[in-house]
């Protein structure tokens, strides 16, 4: 529908939201929010499957999901690096 900058787009939303929802942003600003959308999607799509709408093809619940636990364990990674 919206083609790869829709997707850009609906990465970069799924990927703030999910931030928000985990209080914490993932490093990298607009950049990291993008990265963590995409690749939420794709574990989101692997784990829960294609269901609930879909935008800029992707489907929005499985890549919500994904994001917020791709950023856990983002933020988890980096937690231990730091000690």
């Amino acid at each position: 529908m919206f083609g790869f900058i829709g997707m850009l787009i609906v990465g970069g939303i799924i990927g703030w939201i999910a931030g928000g929802i985990m209080g914490k942003d993932i490093p990298g600003g607009i950049l990291g929010n993008i990265i963590a959308g995409i690749v939420g999607s794709w574990i989101g799509g692997k784990f829960f499957g294609q269901w609930g709408p879909e935008l800029g093809s992707i489907y929005i619940f499985p890549a919500l999901i994904g994001s917020i636990v791709l950023i856990a364990i983002v933020l988890i990674f980096l937690r231990l690096l730091r000690k």
